[in-house]
């Protein structure tokens, strides 16, 4: 390996990728030939680790972070260094328009591309729902029309969500989280467009592309201790590497109602950038912001991946 082992970012703190254990037991168990799945909260290592199996055993590095796919953010969103990019094979990063609303749906139909190909996939990152849909099946729910997904974004930035929750079936209001305003929406506009709940929908899922027993599964613990100074150095790290500029560029067309305009820090470095806020008050607010997404993401995943191979980062 070099001096500089491949899959060290300096930018966003990683550690050299050559100190990850894979001599533990759970590493020595890998298998070579199936797909390996590495969850994990933001911040936690993950990318090094996947950089580490692709490295020792092949295989192309697959993206499944809802925000790394645009290609109008990449210090802010901790994509992989062009560097890395070069090393080892990496697919599904920084390949979707900024105004384009990519669903999970696009990203299971490219997932299943990358699995008939010749190459091992290590599919990594933080969006929980992407590696439900891989294991567990998704379910074949129509796009939404446009002039749908209109209404449903103007009740929501009006605060109008009590409309949209009360308009819901009963049973997909009891099983969806009534407090995340972007599942109640989604709920609601699957309900006017086709006319069916989604709870409904979700019962005819078909079979996954990777049931259980077919991957390798990791998740990322990182204790809440452990990971929330690494969010803070990160974040200073990334407005070291230019994270406001980045900002910047996207002000011109910038529009908080788009996906990409979840990306963990947008939104509070442009106040600061609009003369909204001082810039201390917006970092403190984007390093609170990625440590209440992080604390979500774990909680996501300890209630979803108990079967899953638990890693401890430190």
């Amino acid at each position: 390996m070099s001096e500089k082992p491949c899959g060290f970012n300096p930018r966003i703190g990683l550690r050299p990728v050559r100190e990850f254990p894979l001599q533990k037991p759970w590493a020595k168990r890998l298998s070579v030939t199936h797909p390996v799945l590495i969850a994990g909260p933001t911040a936690s290592g993950k990318s090094a680790l996947a950089m580490e199996i692709a490295a020792r055993d092949g295989g192309v590095i697959v993206n499944a972070d809802a925000i790394q796919v645009y290609d109008n953010w990449r210090i802010l969103t901790a994509r992989p260094p062009a560097e890395d990019e070069e090393a080892l094979p990496h697919r599904l990063f920084g390949h979707v328009g900024r105004t384009h609303p990519y669903s999970v749906g696009e990203w299971l139909r490219e997932v299943e591309a990358i699995l008939r190909g010749p190459e091992r996939a290590i599919i990594v990152g933080g969006t929980g729902l992407y590696f439900r849909a891989l294991t567990e099946g998704l379910a074949e729910i129509p796009p939404i029309p446009e002039e749908v997904r209109a209404q449903g974004n103007a009740l929501r930035e009006a605060g109008e969500m009590d409309v949209m929750r009360q308009a819901l079936d009963a049973e997909s209001a009891a099983r969806i989280d009534l407090a995340n305003p972007a599942r109640v929406q989604r709920a609601w506009e699957v309900l006017q467009s086709t006319g069916r709940g989604i709870a409904a929908w979700q019962d005819d899922t078909p079979a996954p592309l990777l049931p259980p027993e077919s991957c390798e599964r990791l998740v990322f613990t990182a204790p809440k201790d452990w990971l929330s100074p690494r969010i803070e150095r990160r974040f200073d790290m990334m407005l070291e590497e230019g994270a406001l500029q980045e900002v910047e560029d996207n002000l011109p067309t910038w529009d908080p109602t788009l996906p990409s305009a979840k990306a963990i820090g947008a939104p509070e470095l442009v106040t600061y950038l609009r003369g909204e806020s001082s810039f201390e008050a917006a970092r403190e607010n984007a390093i609170t912001a990625t440590r209440q997404f992080a604390k979500r993401q774990r909680t996501w995943f300890r209630a979803r991946m108990k079967d899953w191979q638990p890693i401890d980062p430190d």
